[in-house]
């Protein structure tokens, strides 16, 4: 298998990463590094022999990480960042349609499957929502924690 980074490499991690159960001393899925955050490469190996696996030193965060090749890209390539991320729930802001047929109303919640950070205009998000995945512009989407924190405050749940 050929690894894309080397040794000494600055990476940026492109999703938030979450302890799977390999980090000593945090809980499974406790947070890790956030996406968008850049490391050095200090060794590279693999998972399964199908899979490659970085060890990458954050060092802002002060930790040494395991990262698939996937979640990385080269610091030095575009960033954009995202509001969003892979398994993040989601609803529309507005009525997503095509040829004047509604898909998606207002308010329906969807997932985020895949998100899309090279598009030219804004970062678009593949969206299963329920019966049809989409391709979403980051613009007509929120997250669902956030309306539901909205609503809760206006029942006064808070």
């Amino acid at each position: 298998m050929l690894h894309k980074y080397d040794y000494g490499d600055e990476v940026r991690v492109i999703r938030n990463v979450r302890n799977d159960g390999t980090y000593p001393g945090k809980e499974i899925g406790d947070f890790l590094v956030r996406r968008g955050n850049t490391g050095v490469v200090r060794s590279v190996g693999t998972f399964l022999q199908d899979q490659i696996i970085y060890s990458v030193h954050f060092i802002d965060e002060d930790i040494l990480v395991g990262c698939r090749e996937e979640e990385l890209l080269l610091a030095s390539d575009p960033w954009n960042p995202s509001l969003f991320e892979f398994r993040e729930k989601v609803v529309a802001k507005v009525k997503l349609a095509t040829k004047g047929a509604v898909l998606v109303d207002v308010g329906d919640e969807g997932e985020v499957i895949k998100v899309l950070r090279d598009m030219p205009d804004q970062v678009h998000y593949h969206i299963r929502f329920p019966g049809r995945t989409l391709q979403v512009p980051e613009s007509a989407l929120e997250s669902l924690e956030r309306v539901e924190d909205l609503e809760n405050e206006t029942r006064g749940d808070v």
